[in-house]
């Protein structure tokens, strides 16, 4: 099996002195830094399906924005690359696990979740005290 993977703790570039040393979730990788992220990795495997790269780049922009706005803030974040799939991975400070809220009202939002469980070929979510870690993979053709 060949396997690359990539993993960028929590982001301190930028951040007070203060900060950059204490654990704890950060602002600092945006949904459009971490799509870029996968990106790079993603044009570094040659060429993919349009498609699949769509869909990894949607899967990833989903993780993050939510860990940001319901998980109590992105704690870390990971591409893993195998032969076949590219899981991203995407923690954040909440225990609760991801769940689908149905749209009510004139309420935005409410797809991501589901977006992401249609897109992938595996969602797993690891929970722990202080957090989870969504794995979601997208199968690719290499």
């Amino acid at each position: 099996m060949n396997s690359r993977s990539e993993t960028l703790p929590r982001a301190t570039a930028g951040a007070p002195p203060a900060a950059a040393g204490r654990a704890g979730p950060s602002p600092l990788l945006t949904p459009a830094q971490a799509r870029r992220l996968v990106s790079r990795t993603l044009a570094a495997l040659g060429p993919l399906r349009a498609s699949q790269v769509d869909d990894l780049l949607l899967v990833t922009s989903e993780l993050v924005t939510n860990a940001h706005r319901h998980g109590g803030g992105l704690t870390s974040f990971g591409i893993v690359v195998d032969d076949d799939r590219v899981t991203v991975s995407v923690a954040d400070a909440s225990g609760k696990p991801p769940r689908h809220v149905p749209r009510g009202g004139l309420r935005p939002g409410g797809f991501g979740w589901p977006i992401v469980l249609r897109l992938c070929r595996e969602v797993r979510v690891d929970t722990r005290p202080d957090g989870k870690t969504v794995h979601a993979a997208v199968t690719v053709d290499r």
